[in-house]
C-alpha cells in the first residue's frame, strides 16, 4: 500500500545537522554566560537564527530544550519552552523581512513581557484557571526584568550579530 505523506519534511544534510549543532551550543552559551535572572540572550539568538537559517531554528529549539532538560532536569517549564521559543520563531519567521534593530528590539521585549503569560498555559492544563492566573501574576516582575533585558539586548546587539551571522552565512 501506498503511503501518500502530505507534509514534505526537509531532508538534512551533515552542513546542516552540524549548523543545528553549532546553533543548539550558542543556544546553550548564551543562556548559562548571562546568569541573571531572566536576562538572557536567547530570544535574540532565536530571533537571529530564524532571519538567517531558516527552518533550521527548529531543530535548534528541539536541541536546545532537551540540553536544559539534561542540566536542569524535567519539569513543566520543559512543556514551555517547546512552545514558547517555537512561536518566537514563527513570529520572528511571519515578519523576517523586517530588519531594523529598533523593531526586534520592541518584539524581543514584549516576548519577554508576555513570557509568563505564555508559561502559564501549561498551569491552566493540569491546575485551571486559578492556578494559572496566579502563577502569572506571580511572575509579573520577572517579566518585567525579562523585556527590559530582551529590549536593551536586541537594541545594541541585533546590527552586530545580524552583520556577523550574514557573513558566517556565506560559508554556509
Amino acid at each position: 500500500m501506498k503511503h501518500n505523506n502530505p507534509v514534505k519534511v526537509p531532508k538534512l544534510s551533515i552542513k546542516d545537522i552540524a549548523l543545528i549543532g553549532i546553533m543548539s551550543a550558542t543556544l546553550i552559551a548564551g543562556k548559562m554566560a548571562l546568569f541573571l535572572p531572566n536576562i538572557e540572550i536567547v530570544s535574540l539568538l532565536i530571533i537571529i537564527f530564524t532571519l538567517t537559517f531558516g527552518y533550521k531554528v527548529f531543530y535548534s529549539i528541539a536541541v536546545f530544550t532537551c540540553i536544559e532538560t539534561f542540566i536542569w532536569g524535567m519539569g513543566l517549564w520543559f512543556i514551555m519552552y517547546i512552545y514558547i521559543w517555537t512561536l518566537l520563531a514563527i513570529i520572528t519567521y511571519l515578519f523576517r523581512k523586517q530588519d531594523s534593530a529598533w523593531f526586534w528590539s520592541i518584539v524581543s521585549g514584549l516576548f519577554g513581557l508576555c513570557f509568563g503569560a505564555l508559561g502559564s498555559i501549561v498551569y491552566l492544563v493540569i491546575g485551571g484557571v486559578k492556578t494559572a492566573f496566579a502563577w502569572w501574576i506571580a511572575g509579573i516582575p520577572w517579566d518585567v526584568t525579562h523585556c527590559i533585558g530582551n529590549f536593551v539586548l536586541a537594541l545594541f546587539l541585533y546590527k552586530p550579530l545580524m552583520t556577523v551571522f550574514r557573513k558566517l552565512k556565506r560559508f554556509y
